[in-house]
């Protein structure tokens, strides 16, 4: 019986809460199609706005929260396979390695700790703060309800109080029933009042503490890191001097694009130099105009100027120059001297607006000359249309055949052995990084 009498009762309650459905639907339904008024509150409702909006933000935060520990997880275990490799390519006998092998146990150690501290003073602060969210994203759902069932229960008293003929039982029943309902809301209402507000203004110590925690846990590890790297690096530099004889060649990387070296860049020189252009040069500006130039040192302004006058002069600056080079050199041998070397150019006398002598000379160079360089490094070709350049190699320079076939800095030449040896472009020219030679005329 008493079996019996428990199924009665929850079934019983089923069918009170089916009939609380239809009645809530049948009132949502009237409101919106204007039959019935509904209960407002905008002062709640931008409540409900904000706690929406902290939430989502909140779940984003906790997501990428999760993927940051996963990238520091995975670069983790990307530094542990390099110290690894370090370790197997360090061979015994090297000096330094024991100390590199304690690095790599430090290092390991390092990005341990680091990801812990992250997972206890990010990570799990995220989730209970966030923990708190389903509870009242439930009891606004229930609230909302609530107030579904005390605007059905007002309409249900008012129709039986306007109604013609009234029925006193029903209307004290309904009037009952809308206390209720009114009661069970406004204790549900006033709570959330409360609780929203405060909820969305802890966001700020939130955020402000987890990502302080954050700030501070990567300041800490990166200056452990640093001071294991500096390690490392003192090590590896006195492994370094131990083997200071050994190159290692420095090869122009190639490109993977057509033979036609489209998109092609010069690599750098093996000395770290900056890449620079042949008609680039560096003017002291620090110094008077006068200085740039040799006592006696004249330069001819017009071509009708006699070659005679203009031999004179260059050989009077020739003769003037060679005479001040020799206290500069005691100068600079005794140290007396800090401003830097000037370098003085002559300029050659010209007939005809022709500079004497360069018609002979370029008789002998290949068609197009336009000046020679000088390869300061050695230079291993990648591709077939390359020149092979080994440093103290002069190379003359011509014009690409193509103009839009040169690439920002590379040019266009033969080496001079070759040319003298064999007078042939087609199998002798080639291109080569600009960058790898210093112009020498």
């Amino acid at each position: 019986m008493a079996e019996l009498g428990s199924k009665g009762v929850t079934a019983g309650k089923i069918a009170i809460n089916v009939q609380k459905k239809l009645t809530r639907a049948q009132e949502k339904v009237l409101q919106k199609l204007g039959k019935a008024d509904e209960t407002k509150d905008e002062q709640f409702e931008q409540c409900v706005q904000n706690f929406n909006k902290q939430l989502s933000e909140g779940t984003r935060l906790q997501k990428d929260l999760r993927t940051y520990l996963a990238s520091v997880k995975a670069m983790h275990e990307a530094s542990k396979k390099l110290t690894e490799c370090l370790q197997e390519v360090y061979e015994p006998d090297w000096p330094g390695r024991d100390d590199t092998n304690k690095i790599a146990e430090n290092n390991d150690l390092l990005w341990t700790d680091f990801h812990q501290k992250l997972v206890d003073q990010a990570l799990l602060t995220m989730d209970t703060y966030l923990g708190q969210f389903p509870d009242i994203k439930s009891r606004i759902a229930k609230r909302g309800r609530k107030l579904v069932d005390y605007d059905s229960a007002r309409h249900h008293f008012e129709a039986l109080q306007t109604a013609k003929k009234k029925d006193e039982t029903k209307i004290a029943k309904a009037e009952e029933e809308l206390v209720k309902a009114q009661k069970v809301f406004e204790e549900m209402n006033v709570d959330l009042q409360e609780e929203l507000p405060s909820l969305w203004n802890s966001r700020v110590g939130f955020y402000v503490n987890t990502f302080q925690s954050i700030a501070g846990l990567e300041e800490n590890f990166h200056k452990e890191m640093s001071k294991l790297n500096q390690n490392l690096h003192d090590v590896l530099l006195g492994l370094d001097k131990q083997y200071s004889g050994n190159a290692f060649p420095v090869k122009a990387q190639p490109s993977d694009s057509t033979p036609a070296k489209a998109n092609k860049s010069p690599s750098p020189p093996p000395d770290g130099s900056p890449i620079t252009s042949p008609e680039t040069k560096t003017v002291n500006h620090d110094l008077e105009p006068s200085t740039l130039e040799a006592p006696g040192a004249s330069i001819p302004k017009s071509p009708s100027q006699p070659a005679e006058a203009a031999h004179a002069g260059a050989e009077a600056a020739g003769s003037e120059t060679a005479a001040g080079a020799e206290p500069s050199k005691t100068e600079a041998d005794s140290g007396s001297s800090s401003l830097p070397a000037v370098v003085v150019e002559t300029f050659p006398a010209t007939i005809n607006g022709t500079v004497e002598g360069a018609s002979s000379e370029r008789a002998d160079m290949p068609p197009g000359f336009l000046f020679k360089v000088q390869a300061m490094h050695d230079y291993t070709a990648t591709d077939s249309d390359e020149l092979q350049l080994k440093a103290g190699d002069v190379v003359l320079v011509i014009p690409f055949e193509n103009p839009e076939e040169q690439d920002e800095g590379w040019l266009m030449g033969v080496k001079e052995s070759d040319w003298i040896q064999r007078k042939e472009l087609d199998q002798c020219r080639g291109v080569f990084p600009e960058n790898f030679t210093e112009r020498v005329q």
